[in-house]
């Protein structure tokens, strides 16, 4: 299951969060587990090889939130129709 173009903002943002915790706690219970070190410094590891993971790997929701970010920031229209948009059509079907 991956992201597509012009998906939900709310489930891209659920989707990648939820890939960038998993991440974080995979890599976490492993060095918790294998590292013979205080669990301060597996959690610091955990958080910078978790970002470099989802940094190389994640390229594609995190460019679909950047792109909904830069939409959003400029107050351009979603992709989607809404309900103004339906009602402007009908309207305008009968006016015309």
């Amino acid at each position: 299951m991956g992201v597509t173009e012009r998906s939900d903002p709310r489930r891209t943002w659920v989707w990648f969060t939820a890939l960038r915790v998993g991440i974080f706690a995979v890599v976490l219970a492993v060095l918790l587990l294998v590292l013979p070190v205080a669990p301060w410094i597996s959690t610091v590891l955990a958080a910078v090889i978790a970002f470099c993971i989802s940094f190389i790997f994640l390229n594609k929701p995190r460019a679909e939130l950047s792109r909904q970010l830069a939409d959003r920031r400029s107050g351009r229209r979603p992709a989607t129709p809404t309900d103004d948009d339906a009602e402007d059509a009908a309207v305008g079907e009968t006016r015309g």
